[in-house]
């Protein structure tokens, strides 16, 4: 990938935009453990994926707002400033991956 905007957010987040995506990985983590104590304790195979869709979708909500906040400050400052092609490349790229 090129090296443009990604070394400095244009518009660093709040205090509250960081809490919230924190607090957010901070219940995935703890999902995350809870389905590590169902394989110790021999659980029912179809409950622990039950819980691994659940992180798969809470993990993919936090991408998208990442994503949206990206694309409201980072990309669209670079649009004004005339480098939005090189930006939207990389969010395109970064998506690519995210679908998968």
């Amino acid at each position: 990938m090129d090296k443009f905007l990604h070394d400095h957010p244009t518009t660093p987040r709040t205090r509250d935009e960081k809490q919230a995506v924190v607090n957010r990985l901070k219940r995935i983590e703890g999902q995350v453990r809870g389905i590590q104590k169902m394989v110790e304790e021999d659980r029912y195979c179809v409950d622990i994926l039950v819980q691994i869709s659940a992180i798969n979708a809470a993990m993919k909500n936090v991408g998208f707002e990442v994503a949206e906040r990206h694309v409201k400050h980072c990309v669209s400052d670079a649009v004004k400033t005339g480098e939005g092609n090189e930006a939207i490349d990389e969010l395109m790229d970064v998506m690519k991956q995210f679908s998968k």
